[in-house]
Protein backbone atom coordinates (compact mmCIF):
# COMPACT_ATOMS: atom_id res chain seq x y z
CA UNK A 1 0.00 0.00 0.00
CA UNK A 2 1.60 2.87 -1.14
CA UNK A 3 1.51 6.31 1.13
CA UNK A 4 -1.84 7.79 -0.28
CA UNK A 5 -3.73 4.73 -0.14
CA UNK A 6 -2.91 4.24 3.37
CA UNK A 7 -3.63 7.92 4.25
CA UNK A 8 -6.65 7.55 2.20
CA UNK A 9 -7.79 4.32 4.36
CA UNK A 10 -6.70 5.98 7.90
CA UNK A 11 -9.25 9.11 6.95
CA UNK A 12 -11.79 6.33 6.45
CA UNK A 13 -11.40 4.78 9.97
CA UNK A 14 -11.39 8.34 11.34
CA UNK A 15 -14.53 9.33 9.49
CA UNK A 16 -12.93 11.56 6.85
CA UNK A 17 -11.18 13.63 9.67
CA UNK A 18 -7.28 13.79 9.82
CA UNK A 19 -4.33 15.69 11.80
CA UNK A 20 -1.25 16.96 10.75
CA UNK A 21 -0.06 14.63 13.92
CA UNK A 22 -1.24 12.01 12.90
CA UNK A 23 1.09 12.16 9.98
CA UNK A 24 3.93 11.35 12.34
CA UNK A 25 2.75 8.26 13.97
CA UNK A 26 1.83 6.98 10.17
CA UNK A 27 5.78 7.57 9.34
CA UNK A 28 4.41 9.67 6.12
CA UNK A 29 5.60 13.01 5.14
CA UNK A 30 2.94 16.27 4.92
CA UNK A 31 3.25 16.84 1.59
CA UNK A 32 0.78 13.90 0.96
CA UNK A 33 -1.66 15.43 2.72
CA UNK A 34 -0.90 18.49 0.49
CA UNK A 35 -1.61 16.23 -2.50
CA UNK A 36 -4.62 15.20 -1.20
CA UNK A 37 -5.86 18.75 -0.77
CA UNK A 38 -4.82 19.42 -4.21
CA UNK A 39 -6.75 16.37 -5.79
CA UNK A 40 -9.55 17.98 -4.14
CA UNK A 41 -10.31 14.29 -1.57
CA UNK A 42 -9.59 17.00 1.58
CA UNK A 43 -10.15 20.45 2.92
CA UNK A 44 -8.39 22.00 5.45
CA UNK A 45 -10.75 23.74 8.00
CA UNK A 46 -8.73 24.87 11.03
CA UNK A 47 -4.36 24.89 11.71
CA UNK A 48 -3.13 21.20 11.21
CA UNK A 49 -7.40 19.92 10.85
CA UNK A 50 -8.56 18.36 7.69
CA UNK A 51 -11.61 16.85 6.51
CA UNK A 52 -13.00 14.67 3.59
CA UNK A 53 -15.10 17.26 1.29
CA UNK A 54 -18.31 14.42 2.05
CA UNK A 55 -17.61 15.02 5.72
CA UNK A 56 -19.89 16.92 7.91
CA UNK A 57 -17.11 19.30 9.77
CA UNK A 58 -16.78 17.86 13.80
CA UNK A 59 -15.48 20.59 15.94
CA UNK A 60 -16.35 18.98 19.15
CA UNK A 61 -14.34 15.82 17.72
CA UNK A 62 -11.18 17.51 16.13
CA UNK A 63 -10.94 20.35 18.92
CA UNK A 64 -10.58 17.29 21.30
CA UNK A 65 -7.96 15.59 19.28
CA UNK A 66 -6.04 18.95 19.02
CA UNK A 67 -6.44 19.08 22.34
CA UNK A 68 -6.74 15.93 24.13
CA UNK A 69 -6.47 17.33 28.03
CA UNK A 70 -10.31 19.28 27.07
CA UNK A 71 -12.63 17.36 28.76
CA UNK A 72 -16.52 18.51 27.47
CA UNK A 73 -18.45 19.60 30.83
CA UNK A 74 -20.74 21.69 32.22
CA UNK A 75 -23.60 23.27 29.80
CA UNK A 76 -21.86 20.92 26.61
CA UNK A 77 -22.13 18.03 28.60
CA UNK A 78 -25.86 18.50 29.70
CA UNK A 79 -26.98 19.18 26.02
CA UNK A 80 -24.60 15.30 25.57
CA UNK A 81 -26.57 14.20 28.17
CA UNK A 82 -29.92 15.24 27.57
CA UNK A 83 -30.21 17.10 30.80
CA UNK A 84 -31.01 19.97 29.01
CA UNK A 85 -32.61 20.98 25.47
CA UNK A 86 -30.77 23.90 25.08
CA UNK A 87 -27.69 23.89 22.44
CA UNK A 88 -24.80 25.51 23.81
CA UNK A 89 -24.24 28.69 21.98
CA UNK A 90 -19.88 27.48 23.08
CA UNK A 91 -18.70 24.82 23.87
CA UNK A 92 -17.87 24.44 27.47
CA UNK A 93 -14.58 22.07 28.99
CA UNK A 94 -12.15 21.84 31.74
CA UNK A 95 -8.88 21.64 31.79
CA UNK A 96 -6.29 21.30 34.73
CA UNK A 97 -5.57 24.40 36.41
CA UNK A 98 -1.99 23.55 34.98
CA UNK A 99 -2.81 23.41 31.87
CA UNK A 100 -2.09 26.35 29.41
CA UNK A 101 -5.38 27.44 27.35
CA UNK A 102 -3.96 28.13 23.53
CA UNK A 103 -6.00 30.93 21.80
CA UNK A 104 -7.50 28.91 19.52
CA UNK A 105 -9.55 26.97 22.48
CA UNK A 106 -10.30 30.47 24.30
CA UNK A 107 -12.37 31.59 21.20
CA UNK A 108 -14.23 28.39 20.61
CA UNK A 109 -14.88 27.69 24.35
CA UNK A 110 -16.07 28.37 27.60
CA UNK A 111 -12.61 27.16 30.06
CA UNK A 112 -13.41 25.91 33.32
CA UNK A 113 -10.21 24.96 35.71
CA UNK A 114 -9.97 22.91 38.24
CA UNK A 115 -7.24 21.06 40.66
CA UNK A 116 -5.12 18.18 38.45
CA UNK A 117 -6.06 15.42 41.06
CA UNK A 118 -9.84 16.23 40.10
CA UNK A 119 -9.45 16.69 36.25
CA UNK A 120 -9.82 12.99 35.51
CA UNK A 121 -12.82 12.56 38.02
CA UNK A 122 -16.13 11.05 35.98
CA UNK A 123 -14.73 11.07 32.60
CA UNK A 124 -16.29 8.66 30.14
CA UNK A 125 -16.97 8.36 26.00
CA UNK A 126 -19.95 9.93 24.28
CA UNK A 127 -20.84 10.80 21.05
CA UNK A 128 -21.19 13.49 18.76
CA UNK A 129 -23.92 14.68 16.82
CA UNK A 130 -21.60 13.29 13.60
CA UNK A 131 -21.32 9.55 15.57
CA UNK A 132 -17.35 10.59 16.87
CA UNK A 133 -16.52 9.28 19.91
CA UNK A 134 -15.64 12.14 22.60
CA UNK A 135 -14.41 12.66 26.25
CA UNK A 136 -17.22 14.07 28.29
CA UNK A 137 -17.75 14.15 32.57
CA UNK A 138 -20.47 11.48 33.25
CA UNK A 139 -23.99 12.71 34.55
CA UNK A 140 -23.12 12.63 38.27
CA UNK A 141 -20.00 14.73 38.12
CA UNK A 142 -21.68 17.12 35.33
CA UNK A 143 -24.62 17.95 37.64
CA UNK A 144 -21.36 18.63 40.58
CA UNK A 145 -20.07 21.47 38.11
CA UNK A 146 -22.80 23.01 37.61
CA UNK A 147 -24.00 22.91 40.79
CA UNK A 148 -20.62 24.44 41.55
CA UNK A 149 -20.29 26.74 38.97
CA UNK A 150 -24.10 28.01 39.12
CA UNK A 151 -23.45 31.85 39.45
CA UNK A 152 -21.46 31.38 36.22
CA UNK A 153 -24.87 29.17 34.13
CA UNK A 154 -28.21 30.07 33.71
CA UNK A 155 -30.08 29.10 36.74
CA UNK A 156 -33.09 27.95 34.56
CA UNK A 157 -30.40 25.99 33.22
CA UNK A 158 -29.51 24.34 36.21
CA UNK A 159 -33.14 23.62 37.30
CA UNK A 160 -34.24 22.00 34.43
CA UNK A 161 -30.88 19.87 34.85
CA UNK A 162 -31.47 18.75 38.53
CA UNK A 163 -35.10 18.20 37.66
CA UNK A 164 -34.12 15.49 34.80
CA UNK A 165 -31.85 14.18 36.85
CA UNK A 166 -33.78 12.99 39.40
CA UNK A 167 -35.75 11.06 36.69
CA UNK A 168 -33.44 9.02 35.08
CA UNK A 169 -33.55 5.67 35.81
CA UNK A 170 -29.48 5.55 35.89
CA UNK A 171 -29.29 7.67 38.60
CA UNK A 172 -26.71 7.17 41.44
CA UNK A 173 -27.10 9.16 44.36
CA UNK A 174 -24.10 7.38 46.20
CA UNK A 175 -21.47 8.56 43.32
CA UNK A 176 -23.19 11.83 43.36
CA UNK A 177 -22.06 12.49 47.06
CA UNK A 178 -18.77 11.16 46.38
CA UNK A 179 -18.19 13.53 43.80
CA UNK A 180 -19.63 16.49 45.71
CA UNK A 181 -17.78 16.10 48.47
CA UNK A 182 -14.16 16.03 46.22
CA UNK A 183 -15.77 19.05 44.36
CA UNK A 184 -16.64 20.53 47.96
CA UNK A 185 -20.63 20.94 47.12
CA UNK A 186 -21.84 18.34 49.25
CA UNK A 187 -24.25 20.21 51.51
CA UNK A 188 -25.67 22.31 48.35
CA UNK A 189 -26.23 19.06 46.30
CA UNK A 190 -28.08 17.83 49.44
CA UNK A 191 -30.00 20.87 50.14
CA UNK A 192 -30.68 20.35 45.92
CA UNK A 193 -31.86 17.07 46.55
CA UNK A 194 -33.93 17.12 49.40
CA UNK A 195 -36.37 20.24 47.40
CA UNK A 196 -36.88 17.87 44.10
CA UNK A 197 -37.34 14.71 45.90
Amino acid sequence: MNYLEKLEDFIKQKNGTILTSDLEDLNIPRIYLSKLVDMGKLERVSRGVYVSPETIEDEMYYMQCKYPRIIYSHETALFLHNLTDRTPFEYSATVSSSYKVVKNICENFKIYYIKNDLHSLGITDSMTSFGNKIKVYNVERTICDIVRSRNKIDIQIVNEALKRYIKLTSTDYALLIQYAKKLKVEKLIKNYMEVLL
